[in-house]
């Protein structure tokens, strides 16, 4: 595993094509948007909505996703986005956050699925997997831009891995952690949409397990401590309590 690291870690441009770099980070974050969409719109046909309207959502709703998502990576690192500004829609750095990308595109989707006539809840049942597949890539892409790194240890869990600066030391594998935790949710959320459990239950357990897997992992960031990974864990612990309580009163369905 560390041979495979070695190659790929820190490689912050995945291939060069006619003379353009392509950045690993926007790469992987491309791969998984669209492996999401398609994914979200086949759960979606599974639960008897329209996919070519469910996958037509999802890539207009990745505008707020994206734009969310950076927005609050950015907020949690004000002090350096505020001295260079020009950074802050440089995507080829790396640097999102799931939590401002959900808030953003759950508001403008209130409006976008009445207009056509797709369920609140059962859309993002489907979503959930939009999101979660979208997440693993994005993470992989972290790892290969060396942004959202874990913090130097000397444990054993540990791996040589660079920060964004291309400092190389033994960290905790904080990106890949988190595209595991993602993969554990997406297979119970594949277990529960076999079920065919009522409407927005499985988007509800998606986002209190992101949240409660997200708590425990926060801590590990180089960043850990600082007013922004405050901010994710406050957050995070919000969430968790609003889709578990939202769980035992058996709401929305």
């Amino acid at each position: 595993m560390n041979a495979v690291l070695s190659r790929w870690a820190g490689r912050r441009y995945l291939t060069s094509w006619r003379g353009i770099d392509v950045p690993s980070y926007t790469a992987m974050l491309y791969v998984g948007c669209v492996a999401g969409v398609f994914a979200g719109a086949a759960v979606g046909a599974s639960a008897g909505l329209d996919p070519s309207r469910v996958a037509w959502v999802s890539i207009v709703l990745l505008v707020p996703a994206l734009v969310g998502s950076r927005l609050w990576f950015v907020l949690e690192h004000s002090s350096v986005f505020r001295a260079e500004p020009r950074r802050i829609w440089r995507r080829s750095e790396g640097g999102s956050a799931l939590h401002g990308g959900l808030l953003l595109s759950i508001a403008v989707s209130i409006p976008l699925l009445a207009a056509v006539h797709i369920p609140f809840w059962r859309y993002w049942d489907a979503a959930s997997f939009t999101m979660l597949i979208g997440l693993m890539f994005t993470r992989i892409g972290c790892v290969m831009n060396g942004c959202c790194t874990g913090r130097a240890t000397s444990g054993r869990l540990a791996l040589h891995l660079p920060d964004h600066r291309g400092v190389w030391e033994r960290r905790i594998p904080t990106p890949l952690l988190e595209a595991g935790w993602a993969v554990l949710v997406l297979a119970g959320a594949a277990v529960a949409q076999a079920t065919q459990p009522s409407a927005g239950t499985i988007f509800l357990g998606v986002v209190a397990a992101y949240a409660a897997g997200r708590l425990l992992l926060e801590p590990t960031r180089q960043t850990a401590g600082t007013g922004g990974s405050r901010a994710n864990m406050l957050l995070s612990a919000a969430l968790m309590l609003g889709a578990s309580v939202a769980l035992a009163l058996g709401l929305p369905g």
